[in-house]
């Protein structure tokens, strides 16, 4: 599948360093393979139409409003992890199931077998929790729709009866099928269930036969590639040699009317949609990985919290030899970011990616 835009043309500006992007103008084309793209970039492209798998059949609906839901309450309008989610995972992967069967109504029973299936996962995705989401209660114009699902289980009779777990939101039911899914210290490669449900209303009424929208399996995974970021928060760990600068520098700044041109964070939004990309990635809308820019203060006191030789090599520079480079600004503090995007086979993925925005600065 072509892209949208000429993926080539388009990295002129973001493949220039983020700490020279606001002073040189754009690589010539010659010179693009020795400059590496910016992380995030790197790590989406491997997912984007065009690569080896794509499928079209961007995922819509009920689904993806419920993957929305879930992204804004774990991350904001940037991105950013919110630090009151309680997902306690890295990725979270929505299957949707494939149904099989001929007509699902009869009379007032809707009967509809689906299977969800798995192969294909990568090894670096480990399961932690997988659940079914459903809606148990759907009103229709003279009555509601009860519905309920079944586990299959091959060469087993009577069909298991899942019960809910939880009631996420907005009337959605979730059932734990994690035992069903990891066998041992290995995963099945589907998961068979039926849906049933049941129309009941008042006495003479009728509603059209309206099929239910299809449960689906969320996988809660803890992704160990590198640079994603960990399900927990590792502590905070403090160090007698380094600090926080940039969260001493701006308010230094403005009590000593620094100037523009001193150490501070600098914006560098790039949007989805530029890169032709805002039809498979539905949140963010544009990533802005910031970098720092600026001349480092000639005093680096300890209250400012600078590593000790950037200390030393300011006063080096000062007092012996001015050959020697003052200290460099550079980010000190990163933040992950959370993307919502749809997959090759339609499916709905969430992945926190680890250390892709600059927070705050420092002289080193």
């Amino acid at each position: 599948v072509a892209m949208p835009y000429p993926f080539t043309s388009l990295l002129l500006l973001l493949v220039v360093p983020l700490s020279q992007a606001a002073n040189q103008s754009p690589l010539p084309l010659g010179s693009l393979h020795a400059v590496p793209t910016l992380p995030l970039l790197q790590a989406l492209q491997t997912r984007a139409p065009g690569s080896p798998g794509w499928q079209v059949g961007p995922a819509s609906g009920q689904p993806l409003r419920y993957m929305l839901n879930l992204y804004r309450r774990a991350a904001d309008r940037e991105g950013r992890p919110r630090r009151s989610r309680s997902l306690g995972t890295n990725t979270i992967r929505l299957v949707q199931a494939s149904s099989h069967g001929g007509q699902p109504w009869a009379g007032r029973w809707y009967l509809q077998a689906l299977t969800y299936h798995l192969e294909g996962q990568p090894e670096a995705e480990h399961l932690l929790r997988a659940t079914v989401v459903y809606l148990p209660n759907l009103s229709l114009a003279h009555g509601r729709l009860l519905c309920a699902l079944e586990l299959v289980i091959a060469g087993k009779a009577p069909r298991v009866l899942l019960s809910p777990t939880a009631h996420p939101r907005h009337g959605w039911a979730e059932v734990d099928v994690t035992p069903y899914l990891v066998l041992g210290n290995s995963s099945v490669g589907s998961l068979a269930l039926q849906h049933v449900c049941v129309r009941a209303g008042r006495a003479g009424g009728h509603d059209d036969p309206v099929a239910p929208s299809h449960p689906f399996l969320l996988l809660y995974l803890n992704d160990t590639q590198a640079g994603l970021a960990p399900p927990a928060a590792e502590p905070h760990r403090h160090r007698r040699d380094t600090g926080t600068l940039a969260l001493d520098l701006p308010s230094y700044l403005r009590e000593q009317g620094g100037e523009k041109s001193d150490c501070s964070l600098r914006p560098f939004p790039v949007s989805f949609a530029q890169l032709g990309w805002d039809h498979w990635i539905i949140a963010p809308h544009r990533y802005n990985p910031r970098y720092c820019k600026g001349t480092c203060p000639h005093l680096l006191r300890y209250d400012y919290h600078a590593p000790n030789h950037a200390v030393v090599q300011s006063f080096v520079h000062q007092l012996v030899d001015a050959n020697v480079p003052r200290p460099s600004c550079v980010p000190y503090r990163y933040s992950p970011i959370s993307v919502l995007m749809i997959e090759r086979n339609g499916g709905i993925l969430y992945k926190e990616y680890e250390n892709m925005i600059a927070e705050s600065c420092t002289c080193r």
